[in-house]
């Protein structure tokens, strides 16, 4: 039994929590919801709804128990090792989910298109030109190709320099420089915003000039690989946020901010991901 007591030097015990069951109901009713609304019953949306506000309202309270003992100084290194490893997994995976689409892109553009204009199928397709971007051998949508330089330039750069601020904002927490910490990590938001609205008037121009999801496979291909790192920018956004909120009401030490290194760390994965696609969706 002495095994099993709880030793603070050697590892933590948490206190029992609902918040897996809370969780795992809340996607229950988005998975439910969202079938209710791909049939089109009318309390599909509703379901969903009440989904997402569920799983918010766990993630609100189990990050916020989360929070709450870190700051009471019950983690030691094991647990903080623990966090560690947990956060790179999670990059790692993200990693893969990207490496999926551009393995994809990479797979269409490189041996479909070229293999669908070979001469040997030019009796099924015999209008179809092994070019990029194509929208497929069976569509024949006119549409605007995205241009690298404009928006995707610009968007570039405030990512880029983002990765800057936030280094900075580090560097001042690190120092102990509490100013120069809020300052770039502020600037380091309004830059991810930024961002996020460029992309929104993107889009908007894109589907004005013909481009949409349903564009065949450069659509396709397109609108899933910039618009899933939309999501990852925003998820982004909302972590700093957060970091900036807790920055405000004292948290984070000097050797003490893991919170703000695993957000940071997630940050800069978004401005690689970002660089791969501004060269291979919008340049190449």
């Amino acid at each position: 039994m002495g095994a099993l007591q709880h030793n603070p030097e050697r590892y933590f015990v948490p206190q029992p929590a609902n918040y897996p069951v809370r969780g795992s109901l809340a996607l229950l009713l988005l998975a439910t919801g969202a079938v209710l609304w791909m049939n089109h019953y009318a309390s599909g949306p509703w379901v969903v709804l009440v989904g997402f506000a569920a799983l918010l309202w766990m993630l609100i309270g189990w990050f916020g128990t989360v929070i709450r003992e870190s700051e009471s100084g019950v983690y030691n290194k094991q647990v903080d090792t623990g966090f560690r490893w947990s956060m790179s997994w999670f990059i790692f995976s993200e990693v893969m989910f990207f490496a999926a689409f551009f393995g994809a892109l990479f797979y269409i553009r490189v041996l479909s298109v070229p293999d669908l204009g070979n001469p040997l199928h030019k009796m099924l397709w015999p209008d179809f030109a092994a070019g990029w971007p194509s929208t497929g051998p069976y569509m024949k949508t006119l549409f605007s190709p995205m241009e690298a330089w404009g928006i995707p330039a610009i968007n570039t750069l405030l990512l880029l320099s983002s990765g800057v601020t936030l280094t900075i904002a580090h560097w001042g927490l690190v120092a102990g420089n509490r100013g120069k910490l809020k300052l770039w990590l502020f600037l380091t938001i309004v830059l991810g915003a930024t961002f996020l609205g460029l992309q929104a008037y993107e889009y908007s121009h894109a589907y004005h000039t013909g481009l949409k999801l349903t564009t065949g496979v450069y659509g396709s291909t397109f609108f899933l690989l910039t618009g899933f790192h939309g999501f990852h920018v925003t998820i982004g956004a909302i972590m700093l946020t957060v970091m900036l909120g807790r920055v405000m009401k004292g948290h984070f030490t000097e050797h003490h901010h893991f919170a703000f290194e695993a957000t940071a760390w997630y940050w800069h994965f978004v401005d690689v991901v970002w660089i791969l696609l501004f060269i291979i969706v919008y340049w190449l």
